[in-house]
């Protein structure tokens, strides 16, 4: 099934373009959503007028990245976490920890732009990279401490 998208969606495009998808998906997700609409002549006669309008947009929100880019660039999350042994620790540090720790440096993400391949489990020093658009992925650091014993 061919539709057009009316807003930027991660794993299908930017907002204007037209894809192909499951007909499952566009039928049951896409089209009663507004996320999309069909692929026909007069839509994509719709979407060409409304391009402009789009590129606007899309030029808006990369700016916006890029800003939000420079600003958490240089940011450390510092998160504490109780040790079993050495340097493991009992659970471990996972998306949820590290926009925790943003939100108290009033830095809000969201959980799903944090890429974190794998939970954190053991202490040290981490790249994290945060996926603000499409091409932004600036790097954080988050440092993994001991938690002191009482």
């Amino acid at each position: 099934m061919k539709v057009i998208l009316k807003e930027t969606i991660d794993t299908l495009g930017i907002a204007g373009t037209e894809c192909e998808v499951a007909a499952g998906y566009g039928r049951n997700y896409l089209l009663p959503q507004g996320k999309a609409v069909l692929a026909t002549p007069q839509n994509r006669k719709v979407m060409e007028q409304a391009k402009a309008k789009l590129d606007l947009q899309i030029a808006k929100e990369r700016k916006m990245a890029e800003e939000m880019a420079d600003k958490i660039k240089d940011v450390v999350c510092t998160i504490k976490a109780k040790v079993h042994e050495e340097s493991r620790l009992y659970g471990s540090v996972t998306t949820h920890d590290i926009k925790e720790s943003l939100n108290s440096q009033e830095i809000m993400v969201e959980r799903r732009v944090i890429l974190l391949a794998e939970p954190i489990k053991e202490i040290g020093e981490y790249k994290v990279p945060i996926r603000l658009y499409k091409d932004v992925e600036p790097e954080i650091t988050v440092n993994v401490i001991a938690e002191e014993k009482e």
